[in-house]
């Protein structure tokens, strides 16, 4: 029986090193592939990422880029694979192709990957009018398979799972999002009254009271897919073309302006001139005048998963309570 490789970091070592491509990686090759390299290629935050390079059973030769995990693996993986693909679907030149996801054979822990042509890239932020108008043609042209906002299967924002279980109400799925997102936060940052009660009340009151007006009044709210998490680590300029173009996808059925949440935290690139070029591709949703307090309400979701990456960032808890405030504030003066 072969060696098993002893962790993740074994079967893909550090940036530049070489190393022996998997059998079950292999397995998902075109058909008389030959494996002339397979090296490690770029960071990741939860994963380990390699190019691979291989010769085609013409002669032609071909460059993959995979990307594995252990723990949470499966889910990661599969997740990913799903959302890429239901994104390239639309759009094939914004998205790079993927090919497979699957396990390793040789490797302990147990392994997961996922496979896509490499495209070569400069990490810049993309021009805003390209971007916005090729992600507004995926909102505007995608079609919820159940009609409801969901997801196929389960796919994870970093290394946090979203269940993703279909719902026909846009609150009730956000409702439960946000709430299994600030479960996960409270159990690794601990306690803070202050921020519990604001988010208590915000599930309460605040999120009924933006949400609930999308779908009321005879309005129809058409669940888009959206990639889920956009900011400027997951999109690049593809070097061979000079167009826009976007990974690391944690997709599903949303309402579009869900996907400019993170757009919307200060340290975060994506800016006006993005909000401008999206809107002159997809108008606001009614009600018009809530769209901002929408787009604010949907940040704090990307919040809580940077709190759950990296933990001890006071000011997403702060946002909270603020948000809050606000529209405590706002109810106030408007029964005064």
């Amino acid at each position: 029986m072969a060696e098993t490789q002893s962790s993740v970091k074994e079967v893909i070592p550090d940036i530049g090193g070489n190393f022996a491509l998997d059998e079950g990686v292999i397995e998902v090759l075109p058909l008389g592939s030959r494996v002339l390299e397979a090296s490690s290629f770029g960071t990741s935050a939860w994963t380990r990422t390699a190019r691979i390079r291989v010769q085609l059973s013409d002669g032609s030769s071909k460059q993959y880029f995979l990307k594995c995990a252990t723990e949470g693996g499966e889910v990661m993986m599969e997740g990913e694979f799903n959302s890429m693909t239901e994104l390239h679907k639309l759009a094939p030149s914004f998205v790079p192709q993927p090919h497979a996801w699957g396990k390793f054979r040789l490797a302990s822990p147990t392994t997961h990957f996922f496979l896509c042509d490499f495209i070569d890239m400069e990490n810049e932020m993309p021009d805003p009018v390209a971007f916005c108008a090729r992600l507004a043609e995926i909102h505007l042209n995608s079609q919820s398979p159940t009609g409801q906002f969901g997801f196929a299967v389960p796919n994870c924002h970093g290394k946090i799972v979203q269940a993703n279980n279909w719902d026909p109400s846009w609150t009730s799925y956000f409702t439960k999002l946000l709430d299994s997102f600030f479960q996960i936060e409270i159990g690794i940052n601990g306690p803070w009254p202050e921020y519990e009660q604001a988010f208590k009340v915000i599930m309460k009151t605040v999120v009924p009271q933006l949400l609930d007006p999308l779908q009321a009044d005879g309005r129809v709210l058409k669940p888009s897919l959206v990639h889920g998490d956009l900011w400027e680590e997951n999109a690049a300029i593809n070097l061979s073309t000079g167009e826009p173009v976007v990974f690391d996808a944690s997709a599903f059925y949303a309402h579009n302006e869900y996907e400019l949440g993170t757009w919307r935290r200060e340290i975060i690139k994506f800016g006006r001139s993005h909000f401008n070029q999206y809107f002159r591709n997809i108008p606001p949703s009614e009600p018009v005048e809530q769209w901002d307090d929408r787009i604010r309400l949907y940040s704090l979701k990307f919040n809580l998963a940077h709190m759950i990456g990296w933990p001890g960032a006071p000011f997403v808890r702060e946002e909270y309570v603020s948000f809050y405030g606000t529209f405590k504030t706002s109810r106030l003066t408007k029964e005064g």
